[in-house]
């Protein structure tokens, strides 16, 4: 089997099943990862991308493991990466990232945290990957990226990584409407003081069966002092 034809994994944070804030980001997205339930909802319109996605915040970004290696060896290691987190709550907002919305840590220090999180994820599971050759990571380079994102692009295959992570939940698609972008704002704002402090309390392995496919939510990893199911 080829690479291209084995599932891409990605390891991502996703809210407790069990908890008001996996069932509002599912609803609003409009499909549970988990389950496979969709929904219809008016926010349908402006979620189109990040609902392949699935409700989540990336710690890995999705990536091919390496020849040889197989699901049971990344879950093995992913398990292990998450028993040495401790889980906590963490306040958030809504805010504008360039032309889409998304959730992001309240607090500097959580943001800090974060990526001190997402960096140990990597460092622990970075070897069950594959890099993408050189002419595809050279295509990937764009106008805005920063010589220190095109660095880590190039020894990494994401830019997003180490200094350059930004925790983030995608709530809508890239919108040139300003004022669509400050309701999404307005509205979840709403959300988020309803629902009080998001529970970091475990990551979730997320795989894309196909290329192209919608994202499943494969295995939950709870963090070693969290009460909820695996």
């Amino acid at each position: 089997m080829t690479a291209a034809a084995r599932p891409r994994v990605a390891l991502y944070y996703a809210p407790p099943a069990s908890s008001a804030w996996w069932r509002e980001g599912c609803d609003w997205l409009g499909r549970d990862p988990e389950n496979g339930r969709e929904t219809a909802t008016p926010a349908h319109a402006v979620t189109h991308a990040p609902r392949r996605y699935g409700w989540h915040a990336t710690l890995i970004a999705p990536f091919h493991m390496a020849p040889g290696v197989e699901l049971a060896d990344v879950l093995a290691r992913a398990q292990a990466w998450a028993s040495s987190v401790a889980r906590f709550d963490m306040p958030v907002k809504a805010d504008v990232l360039g032309r889409f919305v998304a959730l992001r840590p309240a607090q500097a220090r959580d943001d800090a945290m974060l990526r001190a999180l997402a960096a140990s994820a990597l460092n622990a599971l970075s070897s069950l990957g594959t890099m993408p050759s050189r002419e595809s990571i050279e295509r990937r380079i764009v106008d805005g990226m920063s010589a220190r994102q095109i660095e880590l692009l190039r020894e990494w295959g994401y830019p997003y990584v180490l200094d350059e992570y930004r925790f983030h939940m995608t709530l809508s698609d890239s919108l040139d409407d300003a004022n669509a972008r400050a309701s999404i704002v307005s509205d979840w704002e709403r959300r988020i003081d309803a629902l009080g402090p998001l529970p970091v309390h475990g990551a979730a392995l997320f795989i894309e069966p196909e290329p192209g496919a919608p994202f499943t939510l494969w295995q939950r990893l709870p963090f070693n002092n969290a009460q909820e199911a695996a």
